[in-house]
């Protein structure tokens, strides 16, 4: 009988044992937040909140957002860290938008000529960024965020001193010194978040925003699988036997920088042509923290990365963003939809900057 009962709990064993195996890679903070956000999405329905609407705006934040998460890649793989100073990608993306407006493009080309115009910006910050993350190995996280927050506040001056002439974008009343919001209707709102649209009922899919997402998302992968990709991870994992094997470790990590500073500018542009509007000042203030937050949610560390995690990890954060507010405002039947979000943002950004687990595929 004793045989028999050991037969068969080594017949179950093997069950458990795929389902603990995969709840340990998935991670248990990443499949409570799942659990949690798929039954906000069955709530949804019940409470009044139109299913397919509530979808459609989750995937179009998501469309927004990842680019922005994508940009954390490179310096995690070259041991850079968090870019927390990503605001200095963003404003060499908005410098990209501003330029492209004051030359007159529209539709498609303004798009296009924004990236353009947003490159050689991205590459000079990147580079000195990453210089000077490379005279702080070690506290690299601590000063990339002086360096974003002091950027910001830079531009602030910039923003006014600049000589643009654009109606559209000065002051009304001194015809100089831009405003602070700027509509992109006319130039290249929904350039991607249109194309490809697809409508099902109250589902509205931005099958151009994935897309494009979907292309450097495969561009960084293929990127790291090359030798020079290889050569960055080999760096953030342990920089003294890359500087053995030959690898230069400093060129790599500058490389890093100004990728991830690139990625930062094109995932600003990408941001606004769905938002409708460029957003400058102090805006991009805190931009980087949803996106620390939500490669840390999708199961990145400090040290290691993939692009699932930036997948599931903008997934679940944009969902949950999107979800909280609308649910609760229904059952509460209350309009507190910004202070919940605020609650619920801020506290998966905690959430997310207090880990201390390994990174999971």
């Amino acid at each position: 009988m004793s045989e028999d009962k050991a037969v068969a709990m080594n017949n179950g064993n093997p069950v458990m044992e795929k389902i603990r195996g995969f709840i340990k890679s998935f991670g248990w903070p990443r499949l409570i937040i799942a659990l949690f956000l798929i039954s906000l999405f069955i709530a949804a329905p019940i409470v009044g909140v139109n299913f397919g609407s509530s979808l459609s705006n989750t995937l179009m934040r998501f469309g927004m957002n990842s680019v922005l998460v994508l940009a954390m890649v490179p310096m995690i793989h070259s041991g850079c860290g968090l870019n927390f100073g990503l605001p200095l990608g963003i404003i060499a993306g908005l410098l990209g938008a501003t330029l492209s407006i004051e030359s007159g493009f529209t539709g498609v080309p303004s798009f296009l000529m924004a990236m353009l115009y947003a490159t050689p910006f991205a590459v000079l910050l990147g580079y000195g960024y990453g210089v000077l993350l490379n005279k702080v190995k070690g506290g690299e996280m601590m000063i990339a965020t002086y360096v974003g927050f002091s950027s910001v506040s830079f531009m602030c001056l910039m923003w006014l001193l600049l000589p643009y002439k654009s109606p559209t974008m000065v002051w009304g009343f001194e015809g100089k010194g831009l405003r602070t919001t700027i509509s992109v209707d006319g130039f290249y709102k929904g350039v991607l978040s249109d194309f490809l649209k697809i409508d099902i009922g109250h589902l509205s899919i931005p099958t151009g925003m994935i897309l494009f997402f979907a292309i450097l998302a495969f561009v960084m992968w293929a990127f790291l699988h090359t030798k020079t990709g290889t050569a960055m991870t080999a760096v953030g994992s342990n920089p003294t036997f890359a500087k053995a094997g030959g690898i230069n470790v400093d060129k790599i990590r500058i490389l890093s920088v100004v990728m991830s500073t690139w990625l930062g500018a094109i995932g600003i542009l990408v941001y606004e042509q769905a938002f409708g509007f460029i957003q400058l000042y102090m805006s991009p203030f805190n931009m980087a923290l949803p996106a620390v937050s939500a490669i840390l949610i999708g199961g990145a560390s400090v040290n290691k990365a993939s692009i699932p995690n930036v997948i599931i990890g903008t997934f679940l954060f944009q969902g949950i963003v999107t979800m909280t507010p609308s649910v609760m405002n229904s059952i509460i039947h209350t309009d507190m939809s910004e202070v919940i979000r605020i609650i619920v943002s801020n506290g998966m950004i905690l959430y997310a900057l207090t880990r201390k687990t390994e990174a999971t595929r």
